[in-house]
C-alpha cells in the first residue's frame, strides 16, 4: 500500500489501554489508517480512576508537533486531553501548519468522574480551540459546560449543536446522547442542517474510553476522505460494537472492544 492515509492524535496516556492514545492507536489500526501520536500528558489510570498526570514539558510538546508535521503529511487530526492553557496555545499556533481536518474531543472529564482539565483551560479552548475545528463532539456534560446551559433531551441537544457552531465558531458540532435514557442518539449539526445518528442502547458499565474511540473512528474515516456525515455514521457503527463488545475486565469500567468489528468477532 503506497497511498496510506495518515491519522494523529494529540492526547494525555491509559497505561490500561482503554482511552486516549492507546485507544486512539487501537482505532486508528483497526480502521486502517496509519496512526500517529502526540502526547500531551502521562496519565496514571486504569479502568477504576485517575492516580496521577504529569504533564509533558512545552518544549517536548512543541517538538513533538514539529516532528510529525516536518516530516509526514497529516490526512486528519484529533485533539483529547490537552489540561492546560500553555498546552493549547502550542497546539492552535501548529493547527494552520497541516491544513487538515481537525476533530476535538473536548475531554473534560473521564468515565469515572476524575476532572481532567484546569478550570481556566476550559475557558480558553472554547473561545479559542473550538473556532479551529472542524467538527468538535462533547457529550452532554461537556456541551452544557460550553454553553453554561442544561440539556435536559434531545431538542436541547439539537440546539446545542446549533449554538455551539453558531456562538463559538466550529464547523460542525457532534452532541453526544450517551447520558440520556433511551436510545444512544447523538445529533450533528453541519452548519447547514442536523443530522441523526440512533443505535440501540447497549447494557453495559463497560465504556471506558468510549469518547475517545469515536471521535478517533471519525478522524480516521475524515484521514481517507470521507464526507463528515459519512465519517460520523461510520464511526458510530465503530464504537457501538465496540460497546456491544466490550470487555468485562479491571475493576471499575471496563474498556470497549476495539477490534469489535471484525467479521470473526461480529460472527461469534
Amino acid at each position: 500500500m503506497t497511498n496510506v492515509s495518515t491519522a494523529l492524535t494529540i492526547a494525555g496516556t491509559d497505561p490500561s489501554g482503554g482511552a486516549g492514545i492507546q485507544a486512539d492507536l487501537k482505532t486508528f489500526q483497526e480502521l486502517r489508517s496509519y496512526g500517529m501520536s502526540v502526547i500531551t500528558s502521562v496519565v496514571s489510570q486504569n479502568t477504576t480512576g485517575v492516580k496521577d498526570v504529569h504533564h509533558v514539558p512545552i518544549e517536548i510538546l512543541k517538538s513533538q508537533l514539529e516532528a510529525i508535521s516536518s516530516d509526514i503529511p497529516v490526512d486528519a487530526f484529533k485533539t483529547g486531553m490537552i489540561s492546560n492553557m500553555e498546552m493549547m496555545k502550542v497546539v492552535a499556533e501548529w493547527i494552520p501548519e497541516v491544513n487538515a481536518p481537525y476533530v476535538m474531543d473536548p475531554v473534560m472529564v473521564a468515565t469515572s468522574g476524575d476532572t481532567l482539565i484546569e478550570e481556566e483551560s476550559r475557558s480558553w479552548l472554547r473561545d479559542h480551540l473550538i473556532p479551529l475545528a472542524t467538527v468538535i463532539t462533547p457529550n452532554i456534560a461537556e456541551a452544557e459546560f460550553i454553553l453554561e446551559e442544561k440539556i435536559r433531551n434531545t431538542e436541547d441537544m439539537k440546539q446545542a449543536a446549533e449554538q455551539i457552531c453558531s456562538r463559538f465558531g466550529a464547523n460542525a458540532a457532534l452532541i453526544k446522547g450517551g447520558h440520556l435514557e433511551g436510545e444512544a442518539i447523538d445529533f450533528l449539526y453541519d452548519g447547514s442542517s442536523i443530522l441523526t445518528y440512533s443505535s440501540e442502547r447497549i447494557d453495559t458499565d463497560n465504556t471506558h474510553g468510549t469518547g475517545c474511540t469515536y471521535a478517533a473512528a471519525i478522524t480516521a474515516f475524515l484521514s481517507q476522505g470521507a464526507p463528515l456525515s459519512t465519517a460520523v455514521e461510520q464511526a458510530k457503527h465503530f464504537v457501538t460494537e465496540a460497546i456491544r463488545h466490550s470487555f468485562d475486565i479491571g475493576k471499575g469500567s471496563g474498556p470497549t472492544n476495539h477490534f469489535a468489528t471484525r467479521e470473526e468477532v461480529m460472527n461469534k
